[in-house]
């Protein structure tokens, strides 16, 4: 296996699903890791640095809802979750506790493996951002965004945020003011055939607002919703 290869961590308790996708996995070049419990799956990702963790949803003892709340306390690992029919609110759920993106049940093995390099594509930090011009580093009275560094400072504090919360921020803050419809933030944020609803955006804005608004009130409060339309980031005037 190359030095390079990607290391994805596999969480699910049906052997089945496993092996087909460490078969898929494989077959691209990834190395693979495999755990069939949330206690189990928590402990190695906390332990190893894995560039994505597949996670299902309905897990014995430890859901993945869960593992990947407790994972969000330490770590910004990406999250792809596997969902069954009809699940929904967890689904909902799911990308509230931080989960990057999600999977129905029974899925095709080749949506999987296109899901797996948008993502890796996206946090790799090889951003496709095409509006930086000169700096690539974004300031505002209480917030600034080092593109480079992928890091987020507010009020003087450091924020920790995964990748997609990271690309929202940042997509918004590349053209503050502008008003962005939900439509439009999950094709160019999700920057592939997005197959969610709506209140994925919503649920990412809330959870980014709650993590600013840890920091600082003012860069929170700066992410402001236009009602019937989108999301905006405002300039204090």
């Amino acid at each position: 296996m190359s030095e390079t290869a990607k290391k994805i961590l596999v969480v699910d308790d049906e052997e089945r699903i496993r092996r087909l996708l460490r078969m898929y996995l494989e077959k691209e070049g990834y190395e693979v890791a495999e755990a069939e419990d949330g206690e189990t799956a928590l402990r190695m990702a906390l332990d190893h640095n894995y560039d994505l963790i597949i996670l299902d949803l309905m897990l014995p003892g430890m859901d993945g809802t869960e593992v990947c709340s407790r994972l969000r306390q330490k770590k910004a690992t990406p999250v792809l979750m596997l969902t069954a029919k009809g699940e929904e609110v967890n689904r909902v759920h799911g990308f509230e506790v931080g989960a990057d993106d999600y999977v129905v049940k029974p899925f095709s093995p080749r949506e999987v493996m296109f899901r797996i390099k948008a993502i890796l594509r996206r946090s790799a930090g090889s951003a496709y951002w095409t509006r930086d011009t000169g700096s690539s580093t974004i300031v505002f009275p209480h917030l600034t965004i080092e593109h480079e560094a992928r890091r987020v400072t507010a009020g003087g504090q450091e924020v920790y945020l995964t990748p997609k919360e990271y690309e929202l921020l940042h997509y918004l803050a590349s053209s503050p003011d502008k008003v962005f419809s939900r439509e439009e933030l999950l094709k160019d944020v999700w920057h592939y055939d997005f197959f969610g609803d709506l209140r994925t955006v919503d649920t990412h804005v809330k959870r980014l607002r709650e993590k600013l608004n840890r920091a600082s009130p003012e860069a929170a409060a700066m992410i402001t919703t236009v009602w019937g339309v989108g999301y905006k980031l405002e300039v204090p005037k």
